[in-house]
């Protein structure tokens, strides 16, 4: 009966090495990630992730996107610095294509069916689209960068220049209200 035993061993002799190879790295691994020191408490880390509440202000800008030195990077800047006060989500689409009025209406529209509380919009195109999304959608804030006057009741125009980072920020405050 030993002799059966045996041959079958030596016939499955390559199974046989790595379960015992899998059940050694397995006791290896255990002991040094799993096993702990039982002397002491383990708790988990501190999350690195901010909660953030159920608001979303989203930036409309050209195709440069939040480039350095442009003025998109300036309302982004304003954004994030709301967001670390308020607790705001804060997204940017570049409008990719052609830069018009009619090709930025579908990334206005996909910001709103994103459900965008606050849409801002940096650019010529970007404004315009804007300003046309803002009379079908009257429960959406809009806050543009132009020299213009708004509108509509749920229009917000912010220059640009000096301060437009603190408009950012008060605009998404007042948005938030």
């Amino acid at each position: 009966m030993l002799g059966v035993v045996g041959r079958r061993l030596r016939a499955h002799r390559g199974w046989v090495a790595g379960a015992a190879a899998l059940a050694m790295l397995g006791s290896i691994g255990f002991a040094l990630f799993g096993g702990g020191d039982e002397g002491t408490t383990s708790t988990p880390p501190d999350t690195r992730a901010r909660e953030y509440r159920d608001f979303d202000a989203c930036l409309l800008t050209g195709a440069d996107g939040i480039a350095r030195g442009t003025v998109a990077a300036t309302v982004w800047d304003g954004m994030q610095q709301a967001s670390k006060e308020t607790r705001a989500r804060v997204t940017y689409v570049p409008v990719t294509g052609e830069q018009t009025a009619d090709n930025a209406r579908p990334f206005v529209n996909g910001l709103v069916q994103r459900q965008c509380d606050v849409v801002l919009a940096v650019g010529t195109p970007q404004v315009r689209a804007a300003e046309t999304a803002a009379g079908q959608h009257p429960s959406v804030s809009f806050l543009v960068v132009g020299d213009g006057e708004a509108a509509r009741d749920n229009i917000t125009v912010v220059r640009p220049g000096e301060g437009l980072k603190s408009a950012v920020v008060k605009g998404i405050r007042g948005a938030m209200v």
